[in-house]
């Protein structure tokens, strides 16, 4: 979003045994020496966090997929977008857990902004997607508390979906 994206795909998948999470946008992108040193914790351009000395985040996905076995990948072409991926492997002891995915994901379709986010989820066989712009046109804005807390529900509801169709694997 703050790379001037139009279009943010984001997919998070749990297959077989492994997560995958990758990151697509059409926004400003980067040449190959950025993407190099953004692979860097001690680098930032210093742009989007003016005075901070450090980018942390595609470092600790670098560092994630080292730690566990697991893949990475970050590619950006400047005026094209970028896309991040990682690969890991869904049970191994060295992966963190989930955490409050339902409210994550509401704070990335609430960023401001104009702009379609696209969220496709997936757990084995089953799945949901949720775009930005279908929900504005159903909830009218992302701003209100009300209709935040709505989304939120959404997304625990359709996470929970995810849960009961894996009980019920189990159970047959």
């Amino acid at each position: 979003m703050e790379a001037r994206s139009s279009t943010i795909r984001l997919y998070l998948e749990e297959t077989g045994d492994r997560l995958t999470v990758r990151l697509e946008d059409n926004g400003v992108g980067m040449d190959a020496e950025t993407v190099r040193r953004a692979q860097d914790p001690f680098y930032t351009d210093g742009v989007k966090h003016p005075g901070r000395a450090v980018g942390l985040g595609i470092p600790f996905l670098r560092q994630l997929a080292d730690a566990t076995g697991g893949r990475f990948s970050l590619e950006s072409a400047p005026g094209v977008g970028t896309t991040v991926e990682l690969v890991v492997p869904r049970e191994h002891l060295d992966l963190p857990p989930t955490g409050d995915l339902p409210t994550v994901l509401q704070q990335a379709l609430c960023y401001a902004g104009d702009y379609e986010m696209v969220i496709q989820r997936r757990r084995d066989t089953a799945g949901y997607q949720v775009s930005r712009r279908e929900l504005v046109e159903v909830l009218g804005d992302l701003e209100t508390v009300g209709s935040q807390a709505l989304l939120r529900e959404y997304i625990a509801a359709q996470e929970e979906s995810l849960d009961d169709t894996e009980a019920e694997t189990w159970q047959r």
